[in-house]
């Protein structure tokens, strides 16, 4: 496994931009943006890894894993 397979990463419809947006809560927000929505995810996915990279590189802790947690852990932390 992956550390960034530890993190969920989200990619949603925005009705705003007209096109869907990829973000990582707890690592980073809306970040990768495209009409594909299986293109946006990847792109996601090589972000997150090179931030969580460049975090280990620069001997910074990462952040707690928020893939895994039941649903309602999730809300609870971020509502």
């Amino acid at each position: 496994m992956t550390d960034s397979s530890r993190y969920v990463k989200n990619v949603e419809w925005s009705d705003e931009d007209h096109c869907f947006v990829g973000h990582c809560p707890g690592i980073i927000g809306p970040c990768c943006h495209g009409d594909d929505e299986v293109e946006v995810y990847r792109e996601l996915c090589q972000i997150v890894e090179e931030w969580l990279d460049l975090a280990q590189q620069d001997n910074r802790p990462l952040p707690p894993q928020t893939a895994g947690k039941t649903l309602v852990g999730q809300l609870a932390v971020t509502g």
